[in-house]
């Protein structure tokens, strides 16, 4: 017990010196820090980094820059309704009654008459509280074409039938849409944050650390140049141990920082960007050409008629 209780004492002394130490330095390197940026010391006394490690740090800044920068743009893709009209003001009834007419119906009214068999009449799908710009087109665009074609005689309303024709459209550019933005979360928002976060977090972090060695050995060379002659020897070894750990720090941050820079990711990442958003504008482009031409007959079916009654 007696061995077991000296071994514990000289743990703690040993811990208690190493606390000791470090908390010396760290004051001591925050009081050159402040000295520093005071003005109070010479240019000549700040330990000069190598040129390499200053180009790398700047590179690494501009990469961390040009990933904030562009993530606050691209994050709105995490949020639904970045196109949503601020205007509109829908409640759950509204959207409940607005979005009951859908293609189905539009196949439904327009196949009466006709030998092609019509599909049951639709009964309304549950409600959808997508805020979205497309969603918001079709569901207006819907409501104004069931208003119309609902009436007595309203089936061959050329304008439902038109409106009718541009829900269809929106349709596919609304689920389109959908798809898009949950591509692009996967694909580009978290594995660039998570580059952000990660890699570039941990190069940052031993730049850091060598700032700190830095001062740490700046403030060594300050206690050794003003110590007594009796602490001369203990300075100099101080000073000899910052230094030995600044080059070792230095390193690993020139190494973590290279590897930052030749990481390929971020570039697949923008490319999956890219690619999600080229697949919703050629989805939307098809769409729209589609319904725009149908709805093209329809407007100069009716403006004939309107000509030809204007003749007589």
């Amino acid at each position: 017990m007696e061995g077991w209780s000296k071994l514990q004492s000289s743990l703690g002394s040993i811990n208690f010196a190493q606390a000791g130490t470090k908390l010396s330095k760290g004051f001591n390197s925050s009081v050159q820090a402040t000295k520093e940026r005071l003005g109070q010391v010479a240019a000549d006394e700040i330990t000069e980094l190598p040129q390499e490690y200053k180009d790398l740090e700047a590179r690494v800044d501009a990469l961390r820059t040009a990933h904030l920068t562009f993530l606050k743009i691209t994050k709105v893709y995490e949020s639904e309704t970045y196109d949503y009209p601020t205007q509109i003001q829908e409640s759950l009834s509204e959207l409940s009654s607005t979005i009951g007419y859908n293609i189905t119906s539009f196949a439904a009214s327009n196949l009466k008459g006709t030998n092609l068999p019509a599909p049951a009449s639709p009964s309304a799908p549950p409600p959808t509280s997508h805020k979205t710009l497309p969603h918001a087109l079709l569901r207006s665009a819907s409501t104004a074409s069931n208003a119309l074609q609902t009436t007595v005689g309203g089936a061959d309303d050329r304008l439902g039938k038109a409106l009718a024709l541009y829900a269809s459209g929106w349709e596919k550019v609304a689920l389109a849409r959908l798809e898009q933005d949950a591509g692009i979360q996967d694909n580009f928002l978290h594995p660039w944050q998570t580059t952000l976060n990660t890699s570039i977090a941990v190069a940052m972090k031993a730049r850091q650390a060598v700032r700190v060695s830095r001062l740490e050995l700046d403030a060594a060379k300050q206690t050794l140049k003003n110590a007594n002659p009796q602490r001369q020897e203990h300075a100099r070894l101080e000073v000899e141990n910052a230094e030995d750990d600044l080059v070792q720090k230095t390193e690993v941050a020139i190494t973590l920082m290279k590897t930052v820079l030749e990481n390929p990711e971020p570039i697949k990442n923008l490319n999956e960007l890219a690619k999600a958003q080229l697949l919703y504008f050629s989805i939307a482009a098809e769409a729209l050409s589609t319904v725009q031409g149908e709805i093209e007959e329809l407007s100069v079916a009716a403006e004939g008629e309107y000509r030809k009654s204007r003749d007589h």
